[in-house]
C-alpha cells in the first residue's frame, strides 16, 4: 500500500512566505523517498487541497498523513480541516485520510522553537 502525506498550510498572498513550507516537504521527500509528499494551501495560494489529494490519489496512495502545518489548533484546524477532509473522503472514497495534530503542538517543535528563541539571547 503507497503512502501519501499531505502536508497543509495556511497560504498568503506574498509567495516568499511559502519558503519554509517548500523547504519543510523537500527535507521530507528526502527523508521519506518512499511516501508521496504533496503540500497544499488553504487560500491565497495553490495547489488547494483538493489538488493536492486529488494527485496523492493519482499516484497511488490509499493512505494519506494529513499533517497541519499550523502552530496550534485554531480554527482553520479544529473546524475548516475536518470539513474538507470529509470532502475528500467523499471524492476519493479508497483513500484513508489521516489528520494529525499540527506541528506546533509537538513536543519536539515547541522545544526547537524555545532553543531558537534562547538563542536570541546569546551574544553576538
Amino acid at each position: 500500500m503507497k503512502r501519501g502525506v499531505l502536508l497543509f498550510a495556511h497560504g498568503a498572498r506574498d509567495p516568499l512566505w511559502a519558503a519554509p513550507f517548500e523547504a519543510v516537504a523537500e527535507r521530507l521527500r528526502a527523508a521519506r523517498p518512499e511516501a508521496a509528499v504533496h503540500l497544499a494551501y488553504l487560500e491565497f495560494m495553490t495547489p488547494d487541497i483538493a489538488a493536492a489529494a486529488a494527485a496523492l490519489a493519482a499516484d497511488g496512495c490509499a493512505q494519506v498523513e494529513v499533517v497541519p502545518l499550523f502552530l496550534g489548533t485554531g480554527g482553520h484546524v479544529r473546524r475548516d480541516l475536518p470539513a474538507l477532509l470529509d470532502t475528500l473522503r467523499q471524492h476519493h472514497a479508497g483513500v484513508a485520510f489521516t489528520l494529525h495534530p499540527p506541528v506546533g503542538e509537538i513536543a519536539s517543535v515547541i522545544d526547537a522553537m524555545a532553543a531558537a528563541a534562547a538563542r536570541s539571547l546569546d551574544p553576538r
